[in-house]
């Protein structure tokens, strides 16, 4: 492939964290104090803005995106967790699930190109074409944990 390739160009693109998910991906103790582990994955996000990685969405070929913005979604008892300014924090007043379906939903409907970060399958299907998902190992190892 050339350097002129459009399908090799970086995608800029807005990250939509299932921080549930991610959290519960690691047995770290998280459940001893779900706000508290929120908090920690969420003070480790902004170092993530602006920085590339591959992705490998399962049925789509991985591609090259850049990290613009991130959007983390907190739920039941972590919803007491905090954010550094960075990350914009949506506190589901219901279930998770509901709320990053219509957060990823309101990103494309602006023309952002969004991927979702989960390994919930039923989560994943809900989602509007074009979103991204990729699972939780994705964002641990950008992270390096």
């Amino acid at each position: 492939m050339s350097g002129n390739d459009p399908s090799s160009a970086t995608v800029p693109v807005c990250v939509v964290v299932d921080v549930a998910n991610v959290v519960g991906s690691r047995p770290d103790g998280w459940w001893r104090e779900r706000a508290g582990a929120a908090t920690r994955l969420l003070a480790s996000l902004p170092g993530l803005l602006g920085r590339e990685a591959s992705v490998d969405a399962g049925d789509v070929a991985a591609r090259r995106v850049r990290i613009e913005r991130i959007v983390a979604v907190v739920e039941g008892a972590a919803t007491s967790a905090t954010a550094p300014d960075e990350v914009t924090l949506v506190r589901a007043p219901h279930d998770g699930d509901s709320a990053i379906v219509s957060t990823a939903a309101e990103h494309v409907g602006t023309g952002a190109r969004v991927v979702v970060v989960t390994a919930d399958r039923g989560l994943r299907a809900r989602l509007s074409d074009g979103v991204l998902a990729t699972g939780p190992g994705w964002l641990n190892d950008l992270l390096g944990r």
